[in-house]
């Protein structure tokens, strides 16, 4: 179960941080964030990438765990939340956030188990992310976040649809190896979201951010049948979609 997540941790309890630090680690999810104050969770969660999981105290004592639960509702809304409290008498706010898990004091590791489980096994598909080496830190972020990469002199140049450009140390093949089909490698050095696509010329492709990417000469046939590939798959993506709404 162990994977790239950013997992938030609120409890002013210092056992059942304790208690909840283990069962995560025991599933190999060794990065997760601890807080005992709702306010040090809500000024984590404005940094990018948002939490992928929150696992939240409903007592505190400086609030509630529902009301953290909405702030991060209205900075992430792909946050999956667990509540964790001494009684079932918020399950109904709870749910209505729209809960993973409603966990019961003390929390064993079973009980954190069950919930990332739930959440492997949950509805929807996840979206990938990656981890990139910026000013010496790793950042996880995510594919859908990424308009183009450009390699410059010794550093990679990424883009992102928020108009950031993160400066990366890290090769080419590397991050080209994480990626997924919906990038395609437009010249030497140059690979592009082809969601982010404005605009496809024989020598040049527009992206969504304004930038203008030159297009290899010698590979432009294969390159634009590539993107033309791709535009053709996502229609029938979304025919299939609106096909399995109707029904």
């Amino acid at each position: 179960m162990a994977g790239e997540l950013r997992i938030a941790v609120l409890d002013d309890d210092g056992q059942e941080l304790e208690r909840v630090s283990q069962a995560l680690e025991a599933l190999g999810e060794t990065g997760a964030e601890y807080f005992t104050d709702a306010g040090e969770l809500t000024r984590a969660a404005e940094r990018e990438p948002a939490f992928d999981l929150a696992f939240l105290d409903i007592y505190l004592q400086d609030g509630t765990g529902i009301e953290a639960a909405e702030k991060l509702r209205e900075l992430s809304p792909e946050t999956d939340l667990v509540f964790i409290t001494t009684s079932r008498e918020h399950a109904v706010d709870a749910f209505r956030l729209g809960a993973l898990h409603y966990l019961v004091k003390p929390v064993t590791a079973a009980d954190v188990e069950e919930a990332m489980s739930r959440r492997e096994t949950s509805n929807g598909p996840r979206r990938r992310s990656i981890t990139l080496n910026v000013n010496r830190e790793s950042n996880r972020v995510y594919l859908d976040r990424i308009v183009s990469i450009q390699s410059l002199r010794h550093l990679m140049e990424v883009r992102l649809t928020d108009g950031r450009c993160l400066r990366v140390w890290q090769p080419l093949s590397e991050i080209e190896r994480m990626l997924d089909g919906n990038f395609l490698k437009i010249n030497r050095g140059v690979i592009i979201n082809m969601n982010e696509v404005s605009r496809m010329d024989p020598e040049a492709c527009t992206m969504s951010d304004g930038s203008v990417l030159p297009v290899k000469q010698r590979d432009r046939a294969s390159i634009r049948k590539r993107y033309d590939d791709f535009l053709i798959n996502e229609l029938h993506l979304m025919a299939a979609s609106r096909r399995g709404g109707s029904k």
